[in-house]
C-alpha cells in the first residue's frame, strides 16, 4: 500500500472509488495539507472532463488541503494494474501530470513525508474549467470537512479561472 495525496476532483471518494476508476480500491486515511506552499490553479487540459483540471504550482501561495489515501501499488502504477484502471492512467501520468513525492501535515500536527501526488507537467494558459468538474472538488472538500477558509480559497481560484461560474460556485 502507498500513501497518495489528492487535492483535486479525486478528493471526493465517490469519484475516486467509482467502478470506472479505482472501484473501491482507495482507503481514506485523513485530510492533510502540504508542508510547502503552492498555488491551486486550473492549467491542465483534461480530455476526460473537457476542461481545465486542478494543479498545484510550487513556490508561492499557501498550504494546499486534500485527502490522504492508502492505495495498493497495483492500482497506482499503469504497468501493474492489468485490466483495472490505474491512478497513473486516471491522472494522465507522463502526459498531463507527473507523479512526485510531497511532504504533508495532518490535522493532529503529525507529518507524512514522501507521499505520492500528481503535479502538472503540460501546463497551458487560457483554458477554463467547467462546473461539472469543479463540483467534484467541492463535494470532496465538503465530504472531508476541509477548513472553511480553504474552501473559500478554492472557490476564488475557480472563479478566477472561469468568472462565468461565479453564481454557481457561490451556491456550493
Amino acid at each position: 500500500m502507498s500513501l497518495v495525496f489528492q487535492y483535486g476532483s479525486n478528493m471526493w471518494s465517490k469519484r475516486l472509488n467509482s467502478p470506472c476508476r479505482l472501484n473501491d480500491g482507495a482507503e481514506r486515511v485523513d485530510i492533510a495539507c502540504t508542508v510547502n506552499k503552492f498555488e491551486l490553479v486550473f492549467d491542465i487540459w483534461s480530455k476526460t472532463n473537457c476542461c481545465a483540471a486542478a494543479d498545484i504550482v510550487p513556490g508561492s501561495g499557501r498550504n494546499i488541503w486534500g485527502v490522504l489515501y492508502k492505495i495498493p501499488e497495483h492500482l497506482i502504477d499503469r504497468h501493474k494494474s492489468g485490466c483495472q484502471k490505474s491512478l497513473d492512467e486516471i491522472e494522465g501520468e507522463c502526459t498531463n501530470y507527473q507523479r512526485v513525492t510531497i511532504d504533508l501535515k495532518l490535522p493532529n500536527g503529525s507529518r507524512k513525508n514522501g507521499v505520492w501526488t500528481y503535479i502538472g507537467k503540460d501546463r497551458r494558459k487560457g483554458i477554463q474549467t467547467r462546473c461539472v468538474y469543479v463540483k467534484h472538488i467541492m463535494c470532496g472538500l465538503r465530504e472531508n470537512n476541509v477548513p472553511e477558509d480553504y474552501v473559500e480559497y478554492v472557490k476564488r481560484q475557480i472563479i478566477s479561472n472561469n468568472p462565468g461560474l461565479e453564481s454557481q460556485i457561490n451556491k456550493l
